[in-house]
Protein backbone atom coordinates (compact mmCIF):
# COMPACT_ATOMS: atom_id res chain seq x y z
CA UNK A 1 0.00 0.00 0.00
CA UNK A 2 2.78 2.46 0.96
CA UNK A 3 4.78 1.84 -2.21
CA UNK A 4 1.67 1.92 -4.39
CA UNK A 5 0.72 5.30 -2.91
CA UNK A 6 4.19 6.76 -3.55
CA UNK A 7 4.24 5.37 -7.10
CA UNK A 8 0.78 6.79 -7.83
CA UNK A 9 1.88 10.27 -6.74
CA UNK A 10 5.06 9.95 -8.82
CA UNK A 11 3.06 8.91 -11.90
CA UNK A 12 0.72 11.89 -11.45
CA UNK A 13 3.67 14.28 -11.14
CA UNK A 14 2.65 15.32 -7.62
CA UNK A 15 5.85 13.99 -6.05
CA UNK A 16 9.44 14.30 -7.23
CA UNK A 17 11.88 11.37 -7.10
CA UNK A 18 13.92 13.23 -4.45
CA UNK A 19 10.81 13.69 -2.29
CA UNK A 20 9.84 10.04 -2.77
CA UNK A 21 13.30 8.97 -1.59
CA UNK A 22 12.98 11.16 1.52
CA UNK A 23 9.50 9.73 2.27
CA UNK A 24 10.83 6.16 2.04
CA UNK A 25 13.79 7.06 4.28
CA UNK A 26 11.55 8.65 6.94
CA UNK A 27 9.21 5.65 6.79
CA UNK A 28 12.12 3.39 7.70
CA UNK A 29 13.50 5.72 10.41
CA UNK A 30 10.20 6.64 12.09
CA UNK A 31 8.28 3.38 11.48
CA UNK A 32 5.38 5.38 10.02
CA UNK A 33 3.17 4.92 7.00
CA UNK A 34 3.78 6.83 3.78
CA UNK A 35 0.45 8.61 4.36
CA UNK A 36 1.64 9.99 7.71
CA UNK A 37 4.99 11.16 6.30
CA UNK A 38 3.33 12.82 3.29
CA UNK A 39 0.85 14.62 5.54
CA UNK A 40 3.66 15.80 7.82
CA UNK A 41 6.03 17.02 5.10
CA UNK A 42 3.38 18.84 3.08
CA UNK A 43 4.77 17.59 -0.25
CA UNK A 44 1.16 17.14 -1.38
CA UNK A 45 -2.02 18.83 -0.17
CA UNK A 46 -4.57 17.01 1.98
CA UNK A 47 -6.97 16.84 -0.96
CA UNK A 48 -4.30 15.42 -3.31
CA UNK A 49 -3.36 12.81 -0.71
CA UNK A 50 -7.03 11.91 -0.22
CA UNK A 51 -7.58 11.43 -3.96
CA UNK A 52 -4.43 9.28 -4.19
CA UNK A 53 -5.45 7.11 -1.22
CA UNK A 54 -8.89 6.61 -2.74
CA UNK A 55 -7.45 5.62 -6.11
CA UNK A 56 -4.97 3.17 -4.59
CA UNK A 57 -7.29 1.59 -1.98
CA UNK A 58 -10.53 1.85 -4.01
CA UNK A 59 -12.28 3.29 -0.93
CA UNK A 60 -14.74 6.11 -1.84
CA UNK A 61 -14.39 9.67 -0.53
CA UNK A 62 -16.88 11.47 1.72
CA UNK A 63 -17.06 15.18 2.65
CA UNK A 64 -18.19 15.24 6.27
CA UNK A 65 -19.18 18.92 6.13
CA UNK A 66 -21.85 17.91 3.59
CA UNK A 67 -23.26 15.17 5.87
CA UNK A 68 -24.85 16.25 9.19
CA UNK A 69 -24.39 13.44 11.73
CA UNK A 70 -27.60 12.22 13.42
CA UNK A 71 -27.69 12.13 17.24
CA UNK A 72 -28.23 8.35 17.33
CA UNK A 73 -25.00 7.83 15.34
CA UNK A 74 -23.02 10.19 17.59
CA UNK A 75 -24.04 8.18 20.64
CA UNK A 76 -22.60 4.91 19.32
CA UNK A 77 -18.89 5.56 20.03
CA UNK A 78 -17.02 7.64 22.63
CA UNK A 79 -15.06 10.60 21.20
CA UNK A 80 -11.79 9.45 22.86
CA UNK A 81 -11.74 6.37 20.63
CA UNK A 82 -12.60 8.42 17.54
CA UNK A 83 -9.75 10.87 18.19
CA UNK A 84 -7.28 8.07 18.87
CA UNK A 85 -7.91 6.37 15.52
CA UNK A 86 -9.04 9.49 13.54
CA UNK A 87 -12.41 8.09 12.49
CA UNK A 88 -15.95 9.47 12.45
CA UNK A 89 -19.18 7.45 12.09
CA UNK A 90 -21.55 9.74 10.21
CA UNK A 91 -24.63 7.73 9.14
CA UNK A 92 -26.39 4.36 9.11
CA UNK A 93 -26.14 2.46 5.85
CA UNK A 94 -29.49 3.12 4.08
CA UNK A 95 -29.51 -0.50 2.82
CA UNK A 96 -28.56 -2.11 6.16
CA UNK A 97 -29.48 -0.63 9.53
CA UNK A 98 -26.86 -2.82 11.22
CA UNK A 99 -24.03 -1.13 9.31
CA UNK A 100 -22.62 2.34 9.92
CA UNK A 101 -20.72 4.50 7.44
CA UNK A 102 -17.38 5.56 8.93
CA UNK A 103 -15.03 8.26 7.61
CA UNK A 104 -11.33 7.50 8.15
CA UNK A 105 -8.03 9.02 7.04
CA UNK A 106 -6.24 5.69 6.58
CA UNK A 107 -7.96 2.82 4.73
CA UNK A 108 -5.48 0.31 6.24
CA UNK A 109 -6.34 1.14 9.87
CA UNK A 110 -7.88 -2.27 10.60
CA UNK A 111 -7.42 -2.05 14.37
CA UNK A 112 -9.44 1.17 14.54
CA UNK A 113 -12.16 -0.33 12.38
CA UNK A 114 -12.39 -3.40 14.62
CA UNK A 115 -12.54 -1.39 17.85
CA UNK A 116 -15.24 0.94 16.53
CA UNK A 117 -17.23 -2.07 15.28
CA UNK A 118 -17.02 -3.59 18.79
CA UNK A 119 -17.92 -0.29 20.53
CA UNK A 120 -20.86 0.46 18.21
CA UNK A 121 -22.03 -3.18 17.88
CA UNK A 122 -22.36 -2.48 14.14
CA UNK A 123 -20.64 -3.54 10.97
CA UNK A 124 -18.34 -0.94 9.39
CA UNK A 125 -18.43 0.42 5.84
CA UNK A 126 -15.34 2.58 5.33
CA UNK A 127 -15.07 5.91 3.51
CA UNK A 128 -12.08 8.24 3.15
CA UNK A 129 -11.92 11.84 4.44
CA UNK A 130 -9.09 14.24 5.21
CA UNK A 131 -7.61 14.25 8.72
CA UNK A 132 -8.68 17.87 9.15
CA UNK A 133 -12.25 17.14 8.07
CA UNK A 134 -12.55 14.24 10.54
CA UNK A 135 -11.02 16.06 13.53
CA UNK A 136 -13.06 19.21 12.89
CA UNK A 137 -16.19 17.05 12.73
CA UNK A 138 -15.31 15.36 16.06
CA UNK A 139 -14.76 18.81 17.61
CA UNK A 140 -18.03 20.08 16.17
CA UNK A 141 -20.16 17.29 17.61
CA UNK A 142 -18.29 16.41 20.81
CA UNK A 143 -15.90 19.28 21.58
CA UNK A 144 -18.24 21.64 23.44
CA UNK A 145 -19.59 18.79 25.55
CA UNK A 146 -16.06 17.59 26.41
CA UNK A 147 -14.89 21.06 27.47
CA UNK A 148 -18.01 21.64 29.56
CA UNK A 149 -17.42 18.29 31.30
CA UNK A 150 -13.81 19.28 32.05
CA UNK A 151 -15.01 22.64 33.38
CA UNK A 152 -17.58 20.98 35.66
CA UNK A 153 -15.02 18.43 36.87
CA UNK A 154 -12.66 21.24 37.87
CA UNK A 155 -15.36 23.25 39.62
CA UNK A 156 -16.59 20.22 41.61
CA UNK A 157 -13.10 18.95 42.48
CA UNK A 158 -11.83 22.27 43.83
CA UNK A 159 -14.52 23.44 46.20
CA UNK A 160 -12.06 23.28 49.11
CA UNK A 161 -10.40 26.41 50.45
CA UNK A 162 -7.15 26.44 48.46
CA UNK A 163 -5.64 29.11 46.27
CA UNK A 164 -5.88 28.47 42.55
CA UNK A 165 -2.08 28.36 42.37
CA UNK A 166 -1.96 25.54 44.95
CA UNK A 167 -4.65 23.61 43.10
CA UNK A 168 -2.93 23.89 39.72
CA UNK A 169 0.51 22.92 41.07
CA UNK A 170 -0.75 19.98 43.16
CA UNK A 171 -2.96 18.41 40.48
CA UNK A 172 -1.73 15.50 38.39
CA UNK A 173 -0.62 17.22 35.20
CA UNK A 174 -2.05 14.58 32.86
CA UNK A 175 -5.46 14.08 34.43
CA UNK A 176 -6.15 17.64 35.63
CA UNK A 177 -9.47 18.91 34.22
CA UNK A 178 -8.05 22.41 33.70
CA UNK A 179 -5.09 20.97 31.75
CA UNK A 180 -7.52 19.04 29.57
CA UNK A 181 -9.63 22.17 29.14
CA UNK A 182 -6.73 24.42 28.06
CA UNK A 183 -5.38 21.73 25.71
CA UNK A 184 -8.84 21.35 24.16
CA UNK A 185 -9.18 25.12 23.74
CA UNK A 186 -5.91 25.30 21.80
CA UNK A 187 -6.48 22.13 19.75
CA UNK A 188 -9.98 23.13 18.68
CA UNK A 189 -8.80 26.63 17.81
CA UNK A 190 -6.05 25.15 15.61
CA UNK A 191 -8.53 22.93 13.78
CA UNK A 192 -10.84 25.89 13.23
CA UNK A 193 -7.86 27.71 11.61
CA UNK A 194 -7.89 30.38 14.33
CA UNK A 195 -5.01 32.86 14.55
CA UNK A 196 -5.82 34.05 18.10
CA UNK A 197 -7.66 32.83 21.21
CA UNK A 198 -9.15 35.44 23.55
CA UNK A 199 -10.02 34.40 27.13
CA UNK A 200 -11.96 37.33 28.60
CA UNK A 201 -13.28 38.08 32.08
CA UNK A 202 -16.81 39.44 32.47
CA UNK A 203 -18.88 40.29 35.55
CA UNK A 204 -20.09 36.69 35.95
CA UNK A 205 -18.85 34.68 32.95
CA UNK A 206 -15.63 33.79 31.14
CA UNK A 207 -15.95 34.26 27.39
CA UNK A 208 -13.67 32.46 24.92
CA UNK A 209 -13.44 33.88 21.41
CA UNK A 210 -11.36 32.78 18.42
CA UNK A 211 -10.23 34.93 15.50
CA UNK A 212 -10.83 32.97 12.31
CA UNK A 213 -9.97 34.56 8.95
CA UNK A 214 -9.56 37.91 10.72
CA UNK A 215 -12.95 37.96 12.49
CA UNK A 216 -13.69 37.09 16.15
CA UNK A 217 -16.34 34.47 17.02
CA UNK A 218 -17.49 33.36 20.48
CA UNK A 219 -16.72 29.65 20.90
CA UNK A 220 -17.44 28.99 24.60
CA UNK A 221 -18.73 30.58 27.82
CA UNK A 222 -17.73 29.29 31.30
CA UNK A 223 -18.40 29.94 34.95
CA UNK A 224 -16.34 32.83 36.35
CA UNK A 225 -14.71 30.46 38.88
CA UNK A 226 -12.74 28.92 36.00
CA UNK A 227 -10.96 32.12 34.94
CA UNK A 228 -8.15 32.05 37.51
CA UNK A 229 -7.48 28.35 36.86
CA UNK A 230 -7.34 28.74 33.06
CA UNK A 231 -5.06 31.79 33.23
CA UNK A 232 -2.81 30.11 35.82
CA UNK A 233 -2.43 27.05 33.60
CA UNK A 234 -1.56 29.20 30.56
CA UNK A 235 0.98 31.12 32.68
CA UNK A 236 2.68 27.91 33.84
CA UNK A 237 3.18 26.49 30.34
CA UNK A 238 4.37 29.85 28.97
CA UNK A 239 6.87 30.48 31.78
CA UNK A 240 5.09 33.42 33.46
CA UNK A 241 4.72 34.31 37.15
CA UNK A 242 1.39 32.84 38.29
CA UNK A 243 1.34 34.95 41.47
CA UNK A 244 1.64 38.28 39.59
CA UNK A 245 -1.83 39.55 38.74
CA UNK A 246 -1.31 43.32 38.70
CA UNK A 247 1.08 43.70 35.75
CA UNK A 248 0.88 42.71 32.09
CA UNK A 249 3.03 39.69 31.17
CA UNK A 250 4.20 38.18 27.88
CA UNK A 251 5.40 34.63 27.24
CA UNK A 252 5.31 31.81 24.73
CA UNK A 253 5.11 28.02 24.48
CA UNK A 254 5.06 25.32 21.80
CA UNK A 255 2.39 22.68 21.30
CA UNK A 256 2.00 19.84 18.81
CA UNK A 257 -1.48 19.38 17.34
CA UNK A 258 -2.15 16.66 14.77
CA UNK A 259 1.60 16.11 14.22
CA UNK A 260 2.20 19.80 13.47
CA UNK A 261 4.17 22.06 15.80
CA UNK A 262 2.67 25.43 16.72
CA UNK A 263 4.31 28.40 18.41
CA UNK A 264 1.92 30.16 20.83
CA UNK A 265 2.63 33.73 21.96
CA UNK A 266 0.83 34.63 25.18
CA UNK A 267 -0.19 38.06 26.50
CA UNK A 268 -1.86 38.47 29.90
CA UNK A 269 -3.43 41.82 30.81
CA UNK A 270 -5.18 42.82 34.09
CA UNK A 271 -8.73 44.13 33.48
CA UNK A 272 -11.57 45.28 35.74
CA UNK A 273 -13.05 41.79 36.17
CA UNK A 274 -9.82 39.80 36.12
CA UNK A 275 -6.96 38.94 33.81
CA UNK A 276 -7.51 38.73 30.07
CA UNK A 277 -5.36 36.21 28.20
CA UNK A 278 -4.71 36.28 24.46
CA UNK A 279 -2.87 33.45 22.73
CA UNK A 280 -1.57 34.00 19.18
CA UNK A 281 -1.16 30.76 17.24
CA UNK A 282 1.42 30.32 14.49
CA UNK A 283 2.36 27.09 12.77
CA UNK A 284 6.14 27.04 12.63
CA UNK A 285 6.21 26.08 8.94
CA UNK A 286 3.26 28.25 7.85
CA UNK A 287 5.27 31.44 7.34
CA UNK A 288 7.73 29.71 4.99
CA UNK A 289 5.31 29.61 2.08
CA UNK A 290 5.82 29.52 -1.64
CA UNK A 291 5.29 32.94 -3.21
CA UNK A 292 2.73 31.30 -5.53
CA UNK A 293 0.43 30.79 -2.50
CA UNK A 294 0.36 34.48 -1.54
CA UNK A 295 -2.25 35.44 -4.13
CA UNK A 296 -0.18 37.61 -6.48
CA UNK A 297 -1.56 38.12 -9.99
CA UNK A 298 0.90 37.31 -12.82
CA UNK A 299 1.67 41.02 -13.24
CA UNK A 300 2.18 41.50 -9.49
CA UNK A 301 4.46 38.44 -9.41
CA UNK A 302 6.68 40.01 -12.08
CA UNK A 303 6.95 43.24 -10.08
CA UNK A 304 7.61 41.34 -6.85
CA UNK A 305 10.43 39.35 -8.48
CA UNK A 306 11.90 42.46 -10.09
CA UNK A 307 12.01 44.35 -6.76
CA UNK A 308 13.63 41.41 -4.95
CA UNK A 309 16.26 41.06 -7.67
CA UNK A 310 17.78 44.46 -6.79
CA UNK A 311 21.26 44.09 -5.24
CA UNK A 312 20.73 46.94 -2.77
CA UNK A 313 18.06 49.35 -1.54
CA UNK A 314 15.04 49.25 0.78
CA UNK A 315 11.96 47.10 0.15
CA UNK A 316 9.04 48.03 2.43
CA UNK A 317 5.93 45.97 3.16
CA UNK A 318 3.13 48.04 4.69
CA UNK A 319 -0.30 47.44 6.16
CA UNK A 320 -2.15 47.21 9.48
CA UNK A 321 -1.58 44.49 12.10
CA UNK A 322 -2.76 41.10 10.83
CA UNK A 323 -2.50 41.97 7.13
CA UNK A 324 0.06 39.24 6.36
CA UNK A 325 3.19 41.43 6.27
CA UNK A 326 5.32 38.88 8.16
CA UNK A 327 4.32 36.09 5.76
CA UNK A 328 5.31 38.23 2.76
CA UNK A 329 8.65 39.12 4.38
CA UNK A 330 9.47 35.51 5.25
CA UNK A 331 8.50 34.44 1.73
CA UNK A 332 10.82 37.08 0.31
CA UNK A 333 13.67 35.90 2.54
CA UNK A 334 13.08 32.26 1.56
CA UNK A 335 13.32 33.31 -2.11
CA UNK A 336 16.59 35.19 -1.48
CA UNK A 337 18.12 32.54 0.79
CA UNK A 338 21.12 30.72 -0.70
CA UNK A 339 24.65 29.67 0.22
CA UNK A 340 25.99 32.68 -1.67
CA UNK A 341 24.45 35.39 0.54
CA UNK A 342 24.58 36.25 4.24
CA UNK A 343 21.08 37.12 5.49
CA UNK A 344 20.66 38.59 8.97
CA UNK A 345 17.34 39.57 10.57
CA UNK A 346 16.42 41.58 13.65
CA UNK A 347 12.91 40.83 14.88
CA UNK A 348 10.61 41.36 17.84
CA UNK A 349 9.85 38.51 18.26
CA UNK A 350 11.37 35.94 15.88
CA UNK A 351 8.18 34.44 14.44
CA UNK A 352 9.60 31.48 12.51
CA UNK A 353 13.01 29.87 12.16
CA UNK A 354 14.45 29.64 8.64
CA UNK A 355 17.41 27.38 8.05
CA UNK A 356 20.42 29.26 6.70
CA UNK A 357 19.33 32.68 7.99
CA UNK A 358 20.82 34.37 11.06
CA UNK A 359 17.96 35.67 13.19
CA UNK A 360 18.38 38.13 16.07
CA UNK A 361 15.77 38.66 18.81
CA UNK A 362 15.19 42.19 20.12
CA UNK A 363 15.77 42.39 23.89
CA UNK A 364 15.14 45.85 25.30
CA UNK A 365 16.21 44.85 28.85
CA UNK A 366 19.62 43.87 27.49
CA UNK A 367 19.71 47.10 25.41
CA UNK A 368 19.32 45.04 22.22
CA UNK A 369 17.00 47.48 20.45
CA UNK A 370 16.35 47.51 16.70
CA UNK A 371 18.85 50.34 16.26
CA UNK A 372 21.60 48.77 18.40
CA UNK A 373 21.12 45.37 16.77
CA UNK A 374 21.35 46.97 13.32
CA UNK A 375 24.65 48.65 14.15
CA UNK A 376 26.10 45.29 15.16
CA UNK A 377 24.63 43.53 12.13
CA UNK A 378 26.39 45.95 9.79
CA UNK A 379 29.70 44.66 11.19
CA UNK A 380 28.65 41.06 10.39
CA UNK A 381 29.27 41.37 6.63
CA UNK A 382 25.58 41.05 5.65
CA UNK A 383 24.26 40.99 2.09
CA UNK A 384 20.59 41.17 3.03
CA UNK A 385 19.11 42.62 6.24
CA UNK A 386 15.55 42.11 7.41
CA UNK A 387 14.18 44.51 10.04
CA UNK A 388 10.96 43.30 11.66
CA UNK A 389 9.56 46.84 11.80
CA UNK A 390 10.87 50.38 11.35
CA UNK A 391 9.46 52.04 14.48
CA UNK A 392 11.57 55.19 14.98
CA UNK A 393 13.81 57.69 13.24
CA UNK A 394 17.03 56.11 14.47
CA UNK A 395 16.16 52.69 13.00
CA UNK A 396 14.96 54.33 9.78
CA UNK A 397 18.18 56.34 9.40
CA UNK A 398 20.41 53.27 9.91
CA UNK A 399 18.29 51.24 7.48
CA UNK A 400 18.61 53.94 4.80
CA UNK A 401 22.38 54.21 5.31
CA UNK A 402 22.73 50.42 5.11
CA UNK A 403 20.82 50.29 1.82
CA UNK A 404 22.87 53.11 0.29
CA UNK A 405 26.12 51.38 1.23
CA UNK A 406 25.28 48.26 -0.77
CA UNK A 407 22.88 46.15 1.30
CA UNK A 408 19.36 44.99 0.45
CA UNK A 409 17.11 45.90 3.39
CA UNK A 410 13.56 44.53 3.74
CA UNK A 411 11.25 45.79 6.47
CA UNK A 412 7.67 46.68 7.44
CA UNK A 413 5.85 49.92 8.22
CA UNK A 414 2.36 50.59 9.57
CA UNK A 415 0.85 52.77 6.84
CA UNK A 416 -2.36 52.57 4.80
CA UNK A 417 -0.86 52.47 1.31
CA UNK A 418 2.39 52.64 -0.63
CA UNK A 419 2.61 56.41 -1.13
CA UNK A 420 1.95 57.11 2.57
CA UNK A 421 5.09 55.13 3.45
CA UNK A 422 7.25 57.85 1.86
CA UNK A 423 5.60 60.47 4.07
CA UNK A 424 6.02 58.28 7.16
CA UNK A 425 9.78 57.99 6.60
CA UNK A 426 9.99 61.77 6.17
CA UNK A 427 8.04 62.24 9.41
CA UNK A 428 10.67 60.04 11.11
CA UNK A 429 13.32 62.54 10.08
CA UNK A 430 14.82 60.86 7.00
CA UNK A 431 15.73 63.36 4.26
CA UNK A 432 13.65 63.06 1.08
CA UNK A 433 16.72 62.72 -1.18
CA UNK A 434 17.95 59.77 0.93
CA UNK A 435 14.54 58.07 0.67
CA UNK A 436 14.59 58.60 -3.10
CA UNK A 437 18.09 57.12 -3.41
CA UNK A 438 17.46 54.10 -1.17
CA UNK A 439 13.89 52.90 -1.80
CA UNK A 440 13.44 50.36 -4.61
CA UNK A 441 9.88 49.17 -3.97
CA UNK A 442 6.93 49.36 -1.57
CA UNK A 443 4.24 46.69 -1.18
CA UNK A 444 0.98 47.58 0.59
CA UNK A 445 -1.30 44.67 1.42
CA UNK A 446 -4.47 43.45 3.13
CA UNK A 447 -6.06 40.04 3.64
CA UNK A 448 -9.60 39.40 2.42
CA UNK A 449 -11.66 36.32 3.23
CA UNK A 450 -12.28 33.82 0.45
CA UNK A 451 -15.88 32.84 -0.14
CA UNK A 452 -16.58 29.24 0.83
CA UNK A 453 -16.80 27.39 -2.51
CA UNK A 454 -19.21 24.91 -0.96
CA UNK A 455 -22.02 27.37 -0.21
CA UNK A 456 -21.50 30.70 -2.02
CA UNK A 457 -24.38 31.89 -4.19
CA UNK A 458 -24.82 34.54 -6.89
CA UNK A 459 -25.59 38.02 -5.64
CA UNK A 460 -27.73 40.60 -7.45
CA UNK A 461 -25.87 43.90 -7.47
CA UNK A 462 -27.60 47.00 -6.13
CA UNK A 463 -27.08 50.35 -7.85
CA UNK A 464 -24.66 51.61 -5.19
CA UNK A 465 -22.62 48.38 -5.47
CA UNK A 466 -22.40 48.74 -9.25
CA UNK A 467 -21.07 52.27 -8.72
CA UNK A 468 -18.63 51.07 -6.03
CA UNK A 469 -17.20 48.47 -8.41
CA UNK A 470 -16.95 51.05 -11.20
CA UNK A 471 -19.18 49.09 -13.58
CA UNK A 472 -21.63 50.34 -16.15
CA UNK A 473 -25.18 48.91 -16.00
CA UNK A 474 -24.39 46.93 -19.17
CA UNK A 475 -21.21 45.45 -17.63
CA UNK A 476 -23.10 44.60 -14.42
CA UNK A 477 -25.45 42.39 -16.45
CA UNK A 478 -22.56 40.30 -17.77
CA UNK A 479 -20.65 39.62 -14.53
CA UNK A 480 -21.52 37.21 -11.71
CA UNK A 481 -20.74 38.38 -8.18
CA UNK A 482 -21.17 35.99 -5.23
CA UNK A 483 -22.25 36.42 -1.62
CA UNK A 484 -21.62 34.33 1.54
CA UNK A 485 -24.23 31.86 2.78
CA UNK A 486 -22.76 29.57 5.47
CA UNK A 487 -22.47 25.80 5.82
CA UNK A 488 -20.81 23.20 8.04
CA UNK A 489 -17.51 23.42 6.17
CA UNK A 490 -17.10 27.14 6.94
CA UNK A 491 -18.81 26.98 10.37
CA UNK A 492 -21.68 29.09 9.09
CA UNK A 493 -19.51 32.10 8.24
CA UNK A 494 -19.72 31.84 4.45
CA UNK A 495 -15.94 32.24 4.18
CA UNK A 496 -13.04 29.80 4.22
CA UNK A 497 -9.38 30.93 4.31
CA UNK A 498 -7.94 34.27 3.19
CA UNK A 499 -6.01 35.68 0.25
CA UNK A 500 -3.82 38.76 -0.09
CA UNK A 501 -4.59 41.87 -2.10
CA UNK A 502 -1.61 43.99 -3.06
CA UNK A 503 -0.54 47.43 -4.19
CA UNK A 504 3.03 47.25 -5.50
CA UNK A 505 4.86 50.51 -6.15
CA UNK A 506 8.08 50.03 -8.06
CA UNK A 507 10.20 53.17 -7.62
CA UNK A 508 10.77 54.38 -11.19
CA UNK A 509 13.08 57.32 -12.16
CA UNK A 510 10.01 59.60 -12.36
CA UNK A 511 8.84 58.65 -8.85
CA UNK A 512 12.41 58.92 -7.53
CA UNK A 513 12.58 62.50 -8.75
CA UNK A 514 9.20 63.35 -7.20
CA UNK A 515 10.23 61.88 -3.84
CA UNK A 516 13.51 63.82 -3.89
CA UNK A 517 11.58 67.05 -4.60
CA UNK A 518 9.25 66.25 -1.66
CA UNK A 519 6.08 66.20 -3.77
CA UNK A 520 2.69 65.59 -2.00
CA UNK A 521 1.57 62.02 -1.27
CA UNK A 522 -1.48 62.24 -3.57
CA UNK A 523 0.67 63.40 -6.46
CA UNK A 524 3.11 60.47 -5.96
CA UNK A 525 0.19 58.01 -5.80
CA UNK A 526 -1.45 59.42 -8.96
CA UNK A 527 1.84 59.20 -10.87
CA UNK A 528 2.37 55.58 -9.74
CA UNK A 529 -1.15 54.69 -10.93
CA UNK A 530 -0.50 56.39 -14.26
CA UNK A 531 2.64 54.25 -14.59
CA UNK A 532 0.63 51.06 -14.12
CA UNK A 533 0.34 50.48 -10.35
CA UNK A 534 -2.80 48.53 -9.40
CA UNK A 535 -4.32 49.96 -6.21
CA UNK A 536 -5.63 47.92 -3.27
CA UNK A 537 -9.15 48.84 -4.36
CA UNK A 538 -8.51 47.57 -7.90
CA UNK A 539 -6.91 44.36 -6.57
CA UNK A 540 -9.92 43.68 -4.32
CA UNK A 541 -12.31 44.50 -7.18
CA UNK A 542 -10.60 41.89 -9.37
CA UNK A 543 -11.17 39.22 -6.68
CA UNK A 544 -14.84 40.20 -6.35
CA UNK A 545 -15.42 39.96 -10.10
CA UNK A 546 -13.74 36.54 -10.37
CA UNK A 547 -15.84 35.13 -7.50
CA UNK A 548 -13.03 34.75 -4.96
CA UNK A 549 -14.50 37.16 -2.41
CA UNK A 550 -17.65 39.21 -1.84
CA UNK A 551 -18.33 42.91 -2.25
CA UNK A 552 -19.24 43.11 1.47
CA UNK A 553 -15.81 41.71 2.35
CA UNK A 554 -14.16 44.18 -0.03
CA UNK A 555 -15.93 47.02 1.75
CA UNK A 556 -15.18 45.61 5.23
CA UNK A 557 -11.44 46.05 4.79
CA UNK A 558 -11.98 49.66 3.56
CA UNK A 559 -9.13 49.63 1.07
CA UNK A 560 -9.84 53.14 -0.19
CA UNK A 561 -12.10 56.05 0.57
CA UNK A 562 -14.31 55.86 -2.50
CA UNK A 563 -17.13 58.38 -2.89
CA UNK A 564 -20.15 56.43 -4.08
CA UNK A 565 -21.95 57.66 -7.16
CA UNK A 566 -25.26 56.40 -5.77
CA UNK A 567 -26.33 56.72 -2.13
CA UNK A 568 -26.62 53.52 -0.13
CA UNK A 569 -30.04 52.43 1.14
CA UNK A 570 -30.96 54.30 4.28
CA UNK A 571 -28.57 57.20 3.71
CA UNK A 572 -30.95 59.36 1.71
CA UNK A 573 -30.03 62.32 -0.51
Amino acid sequence: MNERLIQYLLDKGLLTHEQATLVRKKQFEQHCSAREILAETGYVTEEQLLDALSAVSRVPIVRLYENPVPVEVRQLVKPDLLRQYVMMPYAFDPDDSGTILVAMNDPMNMRGRDLIAIASKCRIRPFLATTTDILVSIDRYYGTEEMQEAAEMYTQANEVDKTVEEQIIQEDINSSPVVMLVNSLVEQAVRQRASDIHIEAGPDRVRVRCRVDGVLYTTAVYDMRLLAAIVARVKIISGLDISEKRKPQDGRFSITVDRREYDVRVSVLPTVYGEKCVMRLAQKKALNRSKLSLGFSPEEMKKFDKILSKPNGIVLVTGPTGSGKSTTLYTALSELNSDMVNIVTVEDPVEANIEGINQVQVNVKADMTFANALRSILRQDPDIIMIGEIRDGETAAIAVQASITGHLVVSTLHTNDTAASITRLMDMGVESYLIADSTVGIIAQRLVRRLCPNCRRPHKLEDYEIAYLGLTPEEAETVTVYEPVGCQRCNGTGYYDRIGIYEIMEITPTLRGMIARNRPTDEIRDTAIAEGMETLHASARRLVLDGTTSISEMRRISVEDITLLVDEPGEGN
